[in-house]
C-alpha cells in the first residue's frame, strides 16, 4: 500500500475520533503554516547541504555526516516525534524498506526534535534498523529550511489531546517550557548525494502529507 494511503487512512480515524472544534484548531494551524511561506524556504535540489554532528539514539555516539558521505549517498528524514501517528508509520516504512535502500549503496537516518530518551523509545518501540537522531531545538533542521515555533493556540490543542511537546522536545514542562522546547520541524525527507549536494527534497507544512518512498528510491537510482 502506497505510504500516503495509510496516512490518509490515519485521518479520517482522526476526524471520526476528535471533537470538530479541536481539528478546527489544527487545521487552522496547518494552514497559516503553510501560509507563512515556509515551504518556499526548504532547502531546494542542487543546494549544498549542511553539515551535521547529532547524538545517536541507539549507541549515545555523536553521528556526523562528514562520516557517512564516504560510503555512500545519504537519506535523511526528518520527523516530528513519536506522539505523531504519521510519523512512526512512515518510519515503519522505511524500516520495511531498509533493504532496498541498502541494496543502492546508500544510508537512511532520521533525525528529529526529541531527546535522545524518546528516540531511543521510538527505536525500540518499532524495531527500526537505522540511526536517529536528536537535533535540540531542530537546529538542523532550520538549516535545511524545516523548523517552525508551535503556535500559541496550537500548544494548547496539544496539550487539550496530552501530547506534551516540550517535555518530549527537552524533558520539560509546560509550566517551564522555554521557546526551544516548542519547536518541530516539517516532515521531509532529503537525499544527498557524496558530493553532498541535495539530489532529492521534499517536504510539506500539511503533517498529514509526506514524501512517497517509491520516488525517494527512485531518485538513489539516479546516482547509480
Amino acid at each position: 500500500m502506497p505510504l500516503q494511503d495509510q496516512l490518509d487512512a490515519i485521518t479520517a480515524n482522526t476526524r471520526k475520533l476528535v471533537q470538530a472544534d479541536r481539528l478546527a484548531i489544527s487545521e487552522q494551524a496547518t494552514a497559516d503554516l503553510f501560509n507563512s511561506g515556509i515551504e518556499d524556504r526548504i532547502l531546494p535540489v542542487g543546494a549544498q547541504a549542511p553539515s551535521f554532528s547529532l547524538q545517536d539514539a541507539l549507541t549515545g555516539k555523536l553521528v556526523r555526516s562528514s562520516d557517512l558521505l564516504p560510503l555512500g549517498p545519504l537519506v535523511i528524514n526528518f520527523f516530528r516525534g513519536r506522539w505523531c501517528p504519521y510519523c512512526v508509520t512512515e518510519l515503519e516504512a522505511w524500516r520495511d524498506l531498509q533493504p532496498d535502500v541498502r541494496r543502492r549503496g546508500a544510508l537512511f537516518v532520521a533525525i528529529s526534535p526529541q531527546t535522545t530518551r524518546q528516540n531511543d523509545f521510538t527505536l525500540q518501540q518499532h524495531g527500526l534498523p537505522f540511526p536517529l537522531l536528536s537535533d535540540p531545538g531542530a537546529a538542523v533542521a532550520a538549516q535545511f529550511g524545516l523548523a517552525y515555533t508551535v503556535p500559541e493556540p496550537q500548544r494548547h490543542y496539544y496539550q487539550s489531546i496530552l501530547i506534551n511537546i516540550p517535555f518530549n522536545n527537552a524533558g520539560l514542562s509546560y509550566h517551564n517550557a522555554t521557546e526551544a522546547s516548542w519547536r518541530l520541524t516539517l516532515p521531509a525527507v532529503f537525499v544527498i548525494n557524496q558530493d553532498n549536494i541535495i539530489a532529492f527534497a521534499e517536504a510539506h507544512a500539511d503533517f498529514r502529507v509526506r514524501p512517497e518512498p517509491t520516488e525517494v528510491l527512485a531518485a538513489l537510482d539516479t546516482l547509480v
